[in-house]
């Protein structure tokens, strides 16, 4: 299995998948993305993968599965024939299965727009603005089976400012995700990690993430 292949999934605009393909077309994200996954036939990422040059393109509609576990084991099927190493979420709004999830232990990275452990879910942004925090951002993680708590990859800090509105926080956070990730998955296959405890430990000896 090539250690640089990478499976996409996704289920909307794709802005991440843009960048991590503009990031391979320019030599800065050495990763090869062989496969991408939609759970949605009008997902704008579709095209943004098709434009990207992806090999296999490929919606699946859950509604032709009688449970998660059995879609989500289409995806997996799709994923190891394509002989993928890593499982990239851009997007990807389906919670998955524990079945998954075990299938590729410490393979599968999210992003999530907050700082990691506060405020996990789908309304991250929203909620860090109810709480009042005076910064927020991304955090790239590891998926397990509990929601948002993976093992930490990398995290990016933006301010929240006194009139920020949740568009306006969330668009700071995407300018960050957009370098955060490309970044991240060009350390994930050139250097590699080991986790001790819940913390990743990377194998080179970088102080930082090149942004």
């Amino acid at each position: 299995m090539n250690s640089k292949a990478i499976a996409v999934m996704v289920s909307g605009h794709g802005t991440n998948l843009k960048v991590i393909l503009e990031a391979v077309a320019a030599g800065a994200c050495p990763v090869d993305v062989r496969l991408v996954i939609s759970d949605k036939a009008d997902a704008g990422a579709l095209q943004i993968a098709h434009d990207g040059g992806v090999a296999h393109v490929i919606h699946l509609n859950p509604k032709d599965y009688p449970d998660r576990a059995l879609f989500d084991a289409a995806c997996a099927d799709l994923i190891d024939q394509h002989g993928c190493q890593w499982i990239v979420l851009a997007g990807y709004m389906r919670i998955l299965s524990s079945f998954f999830v075990r299938r590729f232990p410490r393979r599968i990275i999210n992003i999530h727009p907050a700082i990691l452990p506060a405020f996990p879910g789908a309304k991250a942004v929203e909620d860090a603005l109810a709480y009042g925090v005076k910064a927020s951002g991304c955090t790239v993680h590891l998926v397990d089976e509990v929601l948002d708590g993976g093992s930490i990859l990398a995290q990016s800090i933006v301010p929240v400012l006194d009139d920020d509105t949740r568009d306006s926080l969330h668009a700071r956070i995407q300018k960050e995700e957009h370098k955060l990730y490309p970044a991240t998955l060009r350390r994930m296959v050139e250097d590699g990690f080991s986790i001790v405890g819940r913390t990743v430990i990377w194998n080179a000896n970088h102080s930082r993430l090149d942004q």
